[in-house]
């Protein structure tokens, strides 16, 4: 297939770029390499992609109208892959505008794309941030995800129903996958994995949350992409009642972590004791993130299974590696 990746240069980006290289398909990348975090981290993870004949790099905000039509007009996809998102939720309460710029507007200009061109399947992230305030476990895509808590899940909740309208207007397929913090190689300097790893190496103490109290539904970056893959194979159809060819799924490693014990993990990994500052729940945050992914294996044969262990201990070579520390 012909298909547009949209956030190539971000972590997930990356990961999915490769795969979609190595089995064959022809690859549109688009970044628009923002400061979020470090540029130079992004160009990094672009510059493999670059070696393949089958890559072809665009520097494009989804934000640009003009550039997001003329785009689509030229290349004539069979399939979307939409990625590139402003993310991280504590950043919203701060950058409110740079998620309506990037998360709304930009959702929109994808979606009037694949319209206008008759794009096969829109797969696009949406994020486990949509339940909110939910406290029945584990999170199911059949619950109500009306109470948002921060303005990035805001964005992601309305991402689902902007697609829900294309579909059911335009019969275009789309398909959301709510992922559950992703995790591993190359992975976003925001994160708390990233942030615990760097500190305990610099020998910093590390803020831990709401007292520690915490749990997430960590999932690796193999298993995310498995399940992009696998999902963006199979076009969404309807859902019975339901008419438009839409599907939304979790994708998590339906196994909750205490904090603690994932933060004892990065410990052993880089045999070290971390230096905890234990602090009051931030903000926008939930305490608790766990998936059902009963839907997702009924739906492709997969869900995620990396053991947290397997995946850090990767996680901290790549870092040690990159870094030279």
């Amino acid at each position: 297939m012909h298909i547009l990746l949209t956030g190539a240069a971000g972590f997930i980006g990356m990961h999915t770029a490769q795969r979609l290289l190595a089995r064959g398909d022809t690859v549109v990348g688009i970044d628009n390499l923002n400061d979020y975090y470090d540029v130079a981290l992004k160009r990094a993870r672009l510059k493999p992609l670059q070696a393949s004949a089958g890559f072809a790099f665009q520097p494009t905000d989804v934000a640009d109208r003009e550039a997001m039509g003329r785009l689509f007009a030229e290349q004539r996809f069979d399939a979307v892959v939409h990625l590139a998102a402003q993310a991280g939720v504590r950043y919203s309460i701060s950058h409110p505008m740079a998620y309506l710029d990037s998360n709304l507007t930009g959702f929109g200009h994808v979606l009037e794309g694949c319209r206008a061109q008759q794009v096969q399947h829109l797969v696009y992230a949406s994020s486990s941030s949509v339940y909110g305030g939910n406290t029945k476990m584990p999170f199911e895509e059949t619950d109500a995800v009306d109470h948002p808590v921060s303005l990035y899940a805001a964005t992601k909740k309305a991402n689902e129903l902007m697609a829900h309208t294309y579909s059911h207007l335009y019969r275009l397929p789309t398909t959301g996958l709510r992922f559950f913090t992703v995790y591993g190689p190359w992975g976003r300097p925001d994160m708390a994995y990233f942030l615990f790893t760097r500190a305990v190496l610099e020998g910093k103490p590390i803020q831990v949350f709401n007292h520690g109290q915490m749990l997430r539904d960590f999932t690796y970056i193999d298993d995310i992409v498995e399940g992009v893959l696998r999902v963006l194979d199979k076009p969404a159809t309807p859902a019975a009642p339901a008419t438009a060819p839409y599907r939304i799924f979790n994708i998590g490693n339906n196994d909750p972590v205490p904090l603690l014990d994932f933060i004892g993990c990065i410990e052993r990994a880089l045999g070290r004791e971390a230096v905890k500052e234990f602090l009051p729940m931030q903000d926008g945050d939930v305490p608790a993130t766990y998936a059902s992914t009963d839907a997702l294996r009924d739906w492709v044969g997969f869900a995620p299974s990396t053991p947290l262990k397997a995946g850090i201990d990767r996680f901290v070579d790549w870092y040690q590696s990159y870094y030279g520390v």
